[in-house]
């Protein structure tokens, strides 16, 4: 019997240190203290974090890495049993801390209560072979009306295998305290001397449109830190006047801003200021309460963007690439129809002689483009005044949009296969008309290249739209008005170089088959905004619209004799229902589910994104990769064909264990808005990729290839 006992006994009193040391609270004395990790199972290589969790009684405070006017932050020194090395482990990310005020006005310091949860990384060794320790002696200093300082000795032990396996809870705490963790600013900042003050700018990026409690926590001590800090907002930003220790300015100040945004999350930032303003003539704050050097864009002309290592946008390269964009757009598909109407009418003036008229031609042109791009940049200011978040392709979120364009496109085509004259039937209005007819033909041509162009847009000035999403009216029209440029340059060019006229071809039989030839890549857009429409009501309306609409167009253009009026009046009332009918429909409620989810679906049958959705699969541990699209959006769908449907991209998302999100921005989404404002994306496409229980993603190229979205999957 007691061969059976020995061996039990044993057994019971040696479990305990065979497993796995799973580390618990330690009471320190008025905190408790414990070593918590992401992982129950990690692997070798990957970078695990890990987390000091503090519970402090009823009105004690621990403190953030810069304590402020006096206390000691947290300080882990690992003992020797630690099994990774002193390199591996990597700093404390500070969770964002609260104002400590000990005596109001003359002492204040920067701390926690309650719970928090202090973030750290470990890289796990390549070699590691067995389960890794982490221990030592945990020393912090805690306060209410005296400080005492305590210490408690921690360790943890961690498996290490072929595969993770996490820690549900404490990996939700973890990634808690790094959503807390503030996020380096992506806009641009300045520190300025006025008088005895400091003025601390920040403006763009994530400080766009906030208001709300704002205070500055300094890494260092350069400020006083128990002095006021006054604050002015601004639509681009927020200054902030600071009180220095000392005279003269530093090289850089660092630190962390937060707005308390009523009602919702505040907002906080890493940022980095150095000496200088970001616009030319502003003086900060000032008696006179003026804009701030964050504020700008007011009436003194448009400012200055430097160009520096924070993210300044250099003013001149962004009028360069908005320029190029709009030589670029003379190349889509859906604006080379209309370009076509615009040089058959230069070759026939061109073979007149008349160089006058061929200038005239550049001009009036040039002029059509502008005005559409001009009213296109108002209506962008305009909604964005209003708070809505503009995206790239906007107005082709709207079904009423779509249907006339579609419509346009159907009317067009009509005219290049030669069924109407437009040039005939405008002669017929009158003869005063008849001698503007060249110059309104291509005014007229300009506008209607600036619209169709709409679609083929996203694509090719994503960098020059989406820098200037968030920034002041003068310097958004003036990048709309660049592309306009850029589209139209071309043409003017042609009619005024001297002598490159001549290289124009001869009239001829050709001309005639080549605008026939060009009304079918009409129909082809005609139809693919119909489909744009998907499930929509407008869908089917615009349809059966455009064969109204052509018939209308038929009637009038071959009505003769006695019945003229008669046959003008029906064709003209055909052609009315045939605009107005789709466009009605337009204006209705989009359906539920729109074309681009539904294309998806058959496909892959993804699950629709959402916030909450994404916090789920975090938790759950699971990657995740979310297409932010559009079915009217052309580089979605070419991402789509070339290798969003391949089955070796789909089978190295399931190997991943990772959860394709589609987010369809066909019509208007405010959380998808939101969500594309918050990662600074000027529109769709945007592809973010989640690594397994991670809470911030990588986001992805807008041009996807299979290679590198596959390399990216095996690496999780």
């Amino acid at each position: 019997m007691m061969k059976f006992v020995f061996p039990f006994l044993f057994a019971l009193i040696a479990a305990p240190a065979l497993a796995p040391l799973q580390a618990q609270p330690v009471d320190g004395g008025h905190a408790r203290v414990e070593l918590i990790s992401e992982r129950e199972t990690a692997i070798p290589g990957e970078t695990v974090w890990f987390g000091l969790s503090f519970e402090m009684d009823d009105e004690w405070h621990i403190y953030w890495k810069n304590a402020g006017d006096a206390g000691i932050p947290p300080r882990a020194y690992w003992d020797d049993q630690t099994t990774v090395d002193a390199e591996a482990i990597g700093e404390i990310d500070w969770p964002l801390p609260e104002l400590l005020p000990v005596v109001e006005g003359e002492i204040m310091d920067y701390g926690y209560s309650g719970e928090i949860v202090l973030p750290f990384p470990v890289q796990i060794p390549e070699s590691v072979t067995g389960p890794v320790r982490l221990g030592g002696e945990i020393d912090y200093l805690i306060c209410k009306d005296i400080c005492i300082p305590e210490s408690v000795d921690l360790a943890v032990t961690l498996d290490v295998g072929p595969q993770q396996v996490p820690d549900r809870e404490n990996g939700a705490r973890i990634a808690d305290a790094l959503g807390d963790v503030p996020v380096q600013f992506s806009g641009e900042t300045s520190l300025t001397a006025d008088d005895e003050s400091w003025i601390l700018s920040a403006a763009g990026g994530e400080l766009v449109g906030v208001s709300g409690e704002t205070r500055f926590f300094p890494d260092g001590h350069e400020i006083v830190h128990a002095a006021p800090q006054p604050v002015e907002f601004g639509e681009q930003g927020v200054a902030i006047e600071l009180t220095p220790v000392r005279a003269g300015m530093p090289e850089a100040l660092t630190g962390l801003i937060r707005v308390a945004v009523d009602g919702a999350t505040p907002v906080a930032v890493r940022i980095s200021a150095s000496e200088g303003d970001l616009l030319a003539g502003t003086s900060g704050l000032g008696s006179s309460g003026g804009n701030g050097a964050a504020i700008g864009g007011g009436a003194g002309g448009l400012p200055t963007i430097p160009s520096n290592g924070s993210g300044g946008i250099n003013f001149f390269l962004l009028i360069g690439s908005a320029l190029l964009g709009g030589l670029i757009l003379n190349l889509m598909p859906c604006v080379l129809p209309v370009l076509s109407i615009k040089a058959i009418g230069m070759v026939q003036v061109a073979a007149s002689g008349e160089r006058s008229e061929l200038r005239k031609h550049g001009l009036w042109y040039t002029a059509g483009v502008l005005i559409s791009f001009a009213v296109t940049g108002l209506v962008f200011i305009a909604l964005r005044a209003a708070g809505q978040f503009v995206s790239l392709g906007f107005q082709l979120q709207y079904p009423a949009v779509v249907a006339a364009l579609a419509l346009i496109m159907v009317v067009i085509g009509l005219w290049l296969l030669g069924v109407v004259n437009f040039g005939t039937s405008v002669q017929n209005v009158g003869s005063g008309l008849a001698g503007r007819q060249d110059s309104a033909g291509a005014f007229f041509t300009g506008v209607l290249a600036a619209v169709v162009g709409a679609p083929c847009v996203g694509p090719f000035v994503v960098g020059a739209l989406g820098a200037v999403l968030n920034e002041p009216w003068p310097v958004v029209m003036a990048v709309f008005l660049m592309l306009g440029l850029g589209l139209a340059l071309p043409f003017l060019v042609l009619s005024y170089v001297p002598g490159l006229h001549k290289s124009l071809p001869k009239p001829g039989l050709w001309m005639e088959r080549l605008k026939q030839a060009f009304a079918f890549p009409m129909f082809l857009t005609a139809a693919w905004l119909i489909t744009v429409l998907g499930n929509h009501p407008a869908a089917g309306a615009t349809a059966f619209g455009a064969v109204i609409l052509a018939f209308g167009v038929w009637l009038v253009s071959v009505a003769g004799g006695r019945l003229r009026s008669g046959i003008v009046a029906v064709g003209a009332a055909l052609v009315l229902v045939g605009i107005v009918w789709p466009v009605a429909s337009g204006l209705q409620e989009a359906p539920a589910t729109s074309g681009a989810a539904a294309s998806y679906a058959a496909a892959y049958e993804p699950e629709p994104w959402s916030p909450a959705r994404v916090e789920e699969l975090i938790g759950e541990e699971r990657g995740i990769f979310v297409d932010f699209t559009a079915s009217w959006c052309a580089t979605c769908q070419v991402n789509k064909r070339t290798t969003l449907k391949r089955e070796d991209v789909l089978q190295a998302m399931e190997d991943a264990n990772v959860t394709f999100l589609v987010a369809d921005f066909t019509r208007p989404n405010d959380e998808i808005s939101d969500e594309l404002k918050r990662r600074g994306s000027p529109g769709v496409p945007m592809y973010l990729l989640y690594a397994p229980g991670k809470p911030e993603p990588e986001v992805l190229p807008t041009l996807l290839n299979p290679g590198m979205l596959k390399r990216k999957l095996e690496a999780f």
